[in-house]
């Protein structure tokens, strides 16, 4: 199985239930090809929770939610060791981080000691326990969602956690026709809590996520792109309108997701359109703009958006 055919597979699947969403479920599905995690940001009523656990029906993966509130403790996610007095032991009680798909819904509604909680999960594929390092399932993957509008009892995520996110996916609301489709097949019976009834079947594995992946590594990229990659990068951090720039961490997210984009679509090459197209997703979450300059009215995509069509794309 090729990615191209791959992902023509998956988007069909996801597609019995999710709709109007086609652009972040290629953006999911381009973090998942490259191991990375993901931020889901809309409104909502946007889908955000149907789109994770319909990929992850049809990757085949077990799919955890876990929904954040301010008195989440880090060992409700991680796990803690329980005393046994019947044989005066330890055990462990594994947390629901240990799955292959953790939703951490509406991750901002928790304090940061428990959103650091998953840091080392996401770096490191694994959780420390009373001492011990316990290794977590392959794959393993973080959606996280969040809600743009309500700010009242949140706790915005730390810079260096943002940044553990390979992309930041924002949803919108779905254009006219594909609403009107939505309204016609929740008047057909489709509820989004009946997920098994909407027929979506698994149709890419664990091993063949695997071979998906050797094959990705093996995309090229030319010696341009790269410079490409970084002149994008760069250009944040010599803005004035951004306070902090874009880490390398962030070229290494362009260039991966760049390579699974291109085999999605067929290719054994990046382009450059490839890479501008997925500036914005890699790396809206890492710039951190002036106050002066959102009290102007500008959004961290606007800037970036001016600061990607300013560096030269190569020939």
């Amino acid at each position: 199985m090729d990615v191209a055919g791959a992902a023509a597979r998956v988007r069909q699947e996801v597609g019995k239930a999710v709709v109007g969403q086609d652009r972040a479920v290629e953006q999911a599905l381009a973090a998942i090809l490259a191991d990375g995690h993901v931020l889901l940001e809309g409104v909502p009523g946007l889908a955000k929770t149907l789109l994770v656990r319909s990929i992850s029906r049809a990757f085949d993966l077990p799919f955890t939610r876990v929904q954040f509130t301010p008195d989440l403790m880090p060992s409700d996610v991680i796990g803690t060791e329980v005393f046994d007095p019947r044989d005066a032991s330890f055990h462990l009680r594994q947390g629901p981080i240990f799955t292959s798909v953790l939703l951490a819904d509406e991750i901002n509604r928790t304090p940061p000691k428990t959103q650091a909680a998953l840091l080392e999960a996401m770096e490191e594929r694994q959780a420390t326990i009373g001492g011990v390092r316990h290794g977590l399932p392959f794959p393993f993957l973080v959606f996280a969602t969040q809600n743009p509008i309500e700010f009242e009892g949140t706790y915005p995520l730390p810079e260096a956690q943002q940044d553990r996110f390979l992309m930041k996916v924002v949803l919108d609301y779905p254009p006219a026709a594909d609403e009107v489709a939505l309204l016609k097949r929740y008047h057909g019976g489709f509820r989004s809590q009946r997920l098994e009834e909407a027929g979506i079947e698994p149709v890419v594995g664990p091993d063949e996520l695997r071979a998906l992946r050797a094959q990705i590594d093996g995309v090229t990229v030319e010696d341009k792109l790269f410079d490409y990659v970084y002149g994008i990068v760069a250009s944040t951090r010599a803005s004035q309108a951004a306070l902090v720039g874009a880490s390398p961490r962030a070229g290494l997210a362009l260039v991966a997701c760049s390579k699974a984009v291109a085999a999605m679509r067929g290719r054994d090459y990046v382009t450059p359109d490839d890479v501008k197209e997925l500036a914005l997703p890699v790396l809206r979450h890492r710039v951190v703009l002036r106050p002066e300059t959102e009290i102007e009215g500008f959004t961290v995509d606007t800037v970036l958006k001016g600061l990607v069509d300013g560096v030269d794309v190569p020939r």
